[in-house]
C-alpha cells in the first residue's frame, strides 16, 4: 500500500485506527474453544466487526510464536482474511544484520518463502543502518522504527542526551532520514508520550506515526490527535485489549465492534478539526 492510498482510506473511513491482532489463547470466549481454530475463529470475527471502522491490523508477532506451528497458521489465516484496504503491519521487532535481517525481512515479505505478505514490519534501529535496509530492499512495503516507545523502561536508552543536545530517540529520526523518505519510514511512538509529539513532528513532519498505548495503556487520543495529525492523516492509532477482550461472552464481536466505533466517531471529529484549520 502507498503513502497516498493509505491517506486515502484513513478520509474515506473517516478513522486512523490500527487494531492490534494480540490474541491470547488464554482470554478466548469459551464458545470458541471448540472451534478447529479457535485464535483465528476469534480474529475472523473481530476483523469482521471492525473493517469498516479500521484502516489497519497489527497482529502482535509473540502471540503466534508463542504456539509454535500451529501458531504461524492461524496468523497466515490472519493475514490472508484482513481485506486488501485495510494496512497490514507485523509486530515483530525485529533487528540484526547482514543476512539474518535480510532472513527476517523476507519471512513477512516474501509470499513464496514463509508465505506471509505484510505491507509492513516494526523493527528496532539500535544496530544500525544495515539491520534496516534488508527490509527496505523489497519494493513498496514500509519499515516502522521504534522511536520513542510508550513502556516505563523506554527511558533506560530512548531518552539519553547525546553529544549533539538531542535525546537518542531524536538522532534515530533524524539519521532515518537518510536511509528512506515517508513513503517507506514509519516511526511508532507511545500514545504515553504525546507531551513529545510536538517535538517529534518537528523531526518527521511528514511521516506516518504507529501510536500503541490508547485505551487500556492509558494513552490520550485527543492529546495524540492534536499534536500528530498531518494534511494527509499521518496516524495509525493502534488499540488492542481494549476492543479485543471488550466481552468474553458470546458478544464479543458485537462489544469489539461498539469499542471500534467509538473510537472511529472521536476519530472522525478529529479529522473535520483538522480540515477546517
Amino acid at each position: 500500500m502507498t503513502y497516498n492510498e493509505l491517506s486515502n482510506q484513513i478520509f474515506q473511513k473517516q478513522s486512523y485506527l490500527c487494531v492490534g491482532l494480540d490474541t491470547d489463547p488464554r482470554k478466548l470466549p469459551h464458545h470458541l474453544l471448540s472451534e478447529p481454530d479457535p485464535v483465528f475463529a476469534f480474529n475472523r470475527a473481530i476483523i469482521d466487526a471492525t473493517a469498516n471502522l479500521a484502516v489497519a491490523y497489527k497482529p502482535n508477532i509473540a502471540f503466534y510464536e508463542a504456539q509454535g506451528p500451529r501458531g504461524w497458521e492461524s496468523l497466515q489465516k490472519t493475514l490472508d482474511y484482513i481485506p486488501a484496504d485495510c494496512f497490514t503491519i507485523a509486530d515483530a521487532k525485529r533487528g540484526d544484520i547482514g543476512n539474518t535481517s535480510g532472513l527476517y525481512a523476507r519471512a513477512f515479505f516474501d509470499p513464496t518463502a514463509a508465505g506471509l505478505n505484510f505491507d509492513s514490519i516494526t523493527v528496532a534501529p539500535y544496530m544500525g543502518h544495515d539491520s534496516v535496509m534488508p527490509f527496505l530492499d523489497y519494493a513498496g512495503k514500509w519499515v516502522i522504527l521504534l522511536a520513542l516507545t510508550s513502556n516505563p523502561g523506554s527511558a533506560d536508552f530512548q531518552r539519553l542526551a547525546t553529544g549533539d543536545k538531542e535525546e537518542l530517540f531524536e538522532a534515530v529520526i533524524k539519521r532515518a532520514h537518510t536511509w528512506a523518505g515517508p513513503d517507506r519510514l514509519m516511526f511508532v511512538v507511545g500514545a504515553t508520550q504525546a507531551d513529545e509529539l510536538s517535538r517529534i513532528r518537528a523531526l518527521a513532519p511528514d511521516s506516518f506515526l504507529l501510536v500503541p498505548g490508547v485505551g487500556a495503556q492509558g494513552g490520550s487520543l485527543a492529546d495524540v490527535s492534536r499534536r500528530g495529525l498531518t494534511a494527509a492523516g499521518g496516524l495509525l492509532v493502534n488499540a488492542s485489549r481494549s476492543i479485543l477482550y471488550a466481552s468474553n461472552g458470546t458478544d464479543f464481536a458485537d462489544r469489539a465492534h461498539d469499542e471500534a466505533k467509538a473510537l472511529q466517531a472521536e476519530m472522525a471529529e478529529y479529522l473535520a478539526v483538522g480540515n477546517r484549520q
